[in-house]
């Protein structure tokens, strides 16, 4: 983490505590400067492997690797001081079994400094949870909408309408059951949501979800309009960066083919310029 140790950073047992009440607040972030200016707001900050995507051009989630994530999850590490670290072990870190999820997840926490790792699946990972939070390892689960398992999903489409409801609540149970000390909720209807936040006593983190869920985590990039490839339901855009930065892309380039950059203040001289500020006399 950085140097600034001035305020206690927070915890799983802190984000834990905050269930039902003062909503948690969390974005994603891949660099050191995103995480700086997220880290007096922010009561969790996730490395999630949306990066492979919104920074690495990949087409989905599944091609991002351990190295990736180690390398994103300790630059945001080096911009936080008070919010929580948390990271996502990328798909096929985990999956066989609790053996091979503790020796990635310990090398994601010795690697990077983070506080947790964040791993996705309801009933099926149970298993593993509880073997990572027996040896230390704090674990956010994600249930709902799982990107890693898009090829199984059938897509990016809602979870858990009607009948399939009472699954993802199973998977919702298990993984508080296992000890997770938070979840996320991914696209899932709202009175679903709103079901598994009243019924599991760990705080619920909606994306895509419900208002009613004890917290809400989005993906920075597109809530700051910088990620335009396309825009889920769920996001609001609270800026506009992207076009601004691509109409500041075109006006430096117009300025350097017609050479009105760098101006006269933009380039040295073969002299210094005196000192204006020397004592005369």
């Amino acid at each position: 983490m950085s140097a600034n140790t001035s305020t206690p950073a927070i915890t799983a047992g802190d984000i834990l505590a905050q269930k039902g009440k003062t909503p948690i607040v969390s974005l994603t972030a891949y660099t050191t400067p995103m995480a700086q200016m997220m880290d007096a707001h922010c009561d969790f900050v996730l490395v999630g492997d949306s990066v492979g995507m919104v920074l690495h051009g990949l087409p989905s989630t599944l091609g991002v690797t351990m190295e990736m994530m180690i390398l994103h999850g300790a630059a945001v590490a080096r911009g936080l001081s008070r919010a929580m670290l948390v990271i996502d072990m990328p798909f096929g870190s985990y999956e066989e079994g609790p053996q091979q999820a503790f020796g990635n997840a310990a090398r994601l926490m010795r690697e990077t400094g983070c506080a947790a790792v964040k791993l996705e699946g309801g009933v099926e990972m149970a298993e593993t949870i509880r073997f990572l939070v027996e040896r230390g390892i704090p674990v956010m689960a994600h249930v709902g909408l799982t990107p890693q398992s898009i090829n199984t999903l059938g897509g990016y489409k809602v979870q858990g309408r009607d009948a399939a409801g009472a699954a993802v609540l199973e998977g919702a149970h298990a993984v508080a059951d296992a000890g997770a000390f938070a979840v996320v909720l991914e696209k899932v209807p709202q009175k679903l949501a709103d079901e598994i936040t009243a019924a599991v006593p760990i705080p619920t983190i909606g994306i895509g979800a419900s208002a009613g869920c004890d917290g809400q985590v989005l993906v920075v990039d597109d809530m700051l309009g910088l990620f335009t490839a396309f825009k889920p339901k769920f996001v609001k855009r609270y800026g506009n960066l992207g076009v601004e930065a691509e109409a500041a892309i075109a006006d430096y380039a117009a300025e350097v083919r017609a050479r009105s950059f760098p101006a006269p203040e933009h380039v040295f001289a073969d002299q210094p310029a005196p000192d204006q500020t020397a004592s005369k006399g």
